[in-house]
């Protein structure tokens, strides 16, 4: 099922003793060996009916503290999020046959942290989140190119109130480096309540 032409393996030696490191590094040789969308990451939570929930989310940033994303305040994940604030998130880099998974509490960003990032957008994407309420029903895609119309005629360029974003601050991260046989390397980082975090093999 996994096979690349040139196998990598993933060893407690080589493992840097932050996670964020490490999850940075792996991210840079995505980047570096053309991966399509390297901070594409799947962003799961549990609904209000306490069942699951799961959608593809873009990464804005990640440092010691967590993994950061932007989002509609007033959409469903913001909602599930403001009922039970603890999230997943999984990365797959199908070229490298790697893998990260991580579990912690999520927190809201601070508006300046959501301005930089919004700031960073092209503005057809600026525009498209001023004028779209997430997951609102709409009858056909002229109702949507209409307000989209719209913005973009208003000339506005501001930071909407319903944009933000928030950080996964992890307490597990797990990295997963696919080897041949199914016999991958899983290795596991556990937050520590008194700072710093154990490092254990999983079984693949």
């Amino acid at each position: 099922m996994f096979s690349a032409p040139d196998e990598r393996s993933l060893s407690e030696i080589d493992l840097d003793p932050e996670p964020s490191r490490q999850f940075n590094r792996w991210f840079a040789e995505a980047i570096a060996l053309g991966e399509r969308m390297p901070g594409a990451m799947a962003l799961a939570t549990v609904g209000t009916d306490g069942l699951p929930r799961v959608r593809m989310m873009q990464l804005e940033d990640v440092d010691e503290r967590g993994f950061t994303f932007q989002t509609n305040l007033d959409g469903p994940k913001a909602g599930e999020l403001a009922a039970l604030p603890h999230a997943a998130l999984a990365f797959f880099w199908p070229s490298l046959l790697r893998q990260v998974r991580v579990t912690g509490a999520v927190s809201l960003l601070s508006r300046d942290e959501v301005a930089t990032y919004f700031d960073r957008a092209p503005s057809g994407i600026q525009t498209m989140i001023r004028a779209c309420r997430q997951s609102d029903v709409i009858p056909d895609r002229a109702a949507l190119l209409q307000v989209f119309n719209a913005s973009l005629a208003s000339g506005d360029t501001t930071l909407p109130p319903h944009w933000g974003g928030y950080r996964v601050a992890p307490q597990t991260i797990e990295f997963w480096q696919g080897r041949p046989n199914w016999l991958q390397d899983r290795l596991r980082y556990t937050r520590q309540s008194v700072g710093g975090w154990t490092i254990e093999r999983l079984v693949p």
